[in-house]
């Protein structure tokens, strides 16, 4: 079994959710009490949050970075990073690391096209709603067409996962929210809904919704355990 090292408290009410689903996976498919060989370094999310209101993406990269290579340093061997805001550091975290990152957008990617849709709707944080290193990569890498909400609903969704959701608050209203905009993205066409956030997972779920909903987090974690368990 291979070693994974995950990047998480980004928050760790999702964080949480990867070792949740990682160590199930892995003892349902290895059996006994088999758990998986995990490395984390979960971070002080306040600190986290403090850098993307600032801007001051460069510095969050060094820090992650810098994550990564002790994990890599302890015999990790790959990276997991537990959230797809910080995916936006993909490359940097990636470049100061000879062991594979996993992304978490090419993971969702292959399980949209493996549903057969192409047409797909992203929910997320601003960041990733809004800027090129998730949305672009869905379009250019994959080949999807990704639809975003309008505002304003992307305030909404962001407004609720910084003030409800990192802090463990499901808000019933808060879901008929979220459910009213899915409907609003379906009624542009959209096939299919990326919670492009691992916090949304916490909100919405998949019986939730009339269309195949792609939780981002889930689908992470599966990847992680393929990969440790891969011969």
């Amino acid at each position: 079994m291979k070693r994974l090292g995950l990047l998480g408290g980004m928050s760790w009410e999702s964080s949480i959710e990867y070792e949740r689903t990682i160590n199930e996976l892995v003892r349902e498919r290895v059996g006994g009490i088999a758990s998986a060989d995990l490395i984390i370094r979960s971070f002080n999310f306040a600190d986290i949050e403090a850098l993307q209101v600032d801007e001051k993406w460069d510095e969050a990269g060094q820090v992650l970075a810098d994550a990564a290579i002790c994990l890599a340093h302890s015999g990790a061997d790959a990276i997991i990073v537990c959230t797809n805001t910080m995916h936006r550091l993909a490359d940097v975290i990636q470049s100061a690391v000879s062991i594979p990152l996993l992304h978490i957008a090419d993971t969702t990617a292959a399980a949209v096209k493996a549903a057969g849709i192409d047409v797909i709707a992203l929910l997320g944080t601003r960041y990733t709603m809004e800027l090129d290193y998730y949305v672009g990569r869905l379009r250019t890498m994959h080949g999807l067409t990704v639809i975003v909400p309008d505002e304003p609903d992307r305030t909404t969704i962001h407004r609720v996962i910084y003030e409800e959701l990192v802090r463990g608050i499901i808000n019933p209203q808060s879901k008929s929210e979220y459910l009213a905009i899915i409907d609003r993205l379906l009624a542009k066409g959209a096939l299919g809904i990326i919670s492009g956030c691992t916090e949304i997972e916490l909100l919405i779920h998949p019986e939730d919704l009339r269309v195949p909903m792609f939780p981002t987090a889930h689908l992470h974690a599966v990847a992680a355990v393929d990969f440790a368990l891969a011969e």
